[in-house]
């Protein structure tokens, strides 16, 4: 069985089809089990966690009956998808020991892989397959509870960095003319980023758009002044100056030869947005 949180909570069977889990509170309590990524949780964290303050007349009972309807709607699914829940004292945990995969596991898994690969069209590869497995916020359902907030956060900082190895490795693809568009909004959206910034900045310049460039180094300077009392990092301002003194250093590098494994053609799974996840878990 399939668990996904990169975006709203899913569950897919083996074959692909989705599961579904009925009534918000069975879904919060796979969501809980989920965050903690097979680890035990207590009951009464787990009660807490979905009730908050206004807990039920006997929480325990409460919550062995959310158990219940969970591990159901699990074997439903497939049989022994009820063992996926167990019960560990003090509470229960989700057993993620090869029975199970999550899409977030999968997403690091495949960044690692991306990090390790040397050929440059490989990486590229290997991120895009990563990247494609987000479907929109991590536990995007869930952003609100605070059992979510913290692995939403890590994991949404785990896609940010794969952003930014990304553009790295398009920019030395020669895609930065494709780049200087895609950035634009994701740059506005994490303007203090400066890894990101910098791929930014070049991937403008080697388009033609130097102004622009270095609009966007004055910009990040008097933003990073203003809220952080800071200067960019030694990295931007050399960026910088290179930029002003039209260095050819800066010139786009000849992209390593394509790959017949590379084109589009042979990459079927990159055709379909939403199902791209799914076939991406079997490579």
């Amino acid at each position: 069985m399939r668990f996904g949180v990169l975006g709203p909570l899913s569950v897919w069977r083996d074959d692909g089809r989705p599961v579904r889990v009925p009534e918000v509170k069975v879904r919060a309590l796979l969501a809980d089990l989920l965050a903690h990524e097979g680890r035990p949780v207590s009951a009464d964290r787990l009660a807490e966690d979905l009730w908050g303050d206004t807990l039920p007349g006997n929480p325990v009972n409460t919550l062995q009956t959310k158990v219940s309807q969970l591990r159901r709607a699990l074997e439903q699914a497939e049989p022994g998808g009820r063992e996926l829940v167990v019960f560990q004292a003090p509470g229960y945990r989700l057993r993620l020991d090869g029975t199970a995969e999550v899409d977030s596991a999968r997403f690091l898994a495949l960044l690692e892989r991306a990090r390790a690969a040397t050929d440059t069209r490989t990486k590229a590869e290997l991120l895009s397959d990563a990247l494609a497995l987000w479907r929109g916020p991590a536990y995007a359902d869930f952003l609100d509870e605070e059992f979510a907030r913290t692995a939403a956060t890590r994991l949404e900082e785990h896609r940010l960095t794969a952003l930014e190895e990304q553009a790295q490795v398009r920019l030395a693809l020669g895609e930065h003319s494709l780049l200087a568009d895609e950035l634009g909004e994701l740059v506005a959206a994490h303007p203090l980023r400066e890894r990101l910034r910098a791929a930014h900045l070049r991937a403008l310049y080697r388009s033609g758009r130097q102004a622009e460039a270095l609009a966007g180094y004055d910009e990040l300077r008097h933003r990073l002044a203003d809220e952080l009392g800071l200067d960019p990092g030694p990295e931007l301002a050399a960026l910088h100056q290179a930029m002003l003194r039209q260095d050819p250093l800066l010139a786009p590098a000849r992209p390593p030869p394509r790959s017949p494994s590379w084109s589009a053609a042979n990459r079927p799974w990159a055709r379909c947005g939403p199902c791209s996840a799914r076939r991406g878990w079997s490579r």
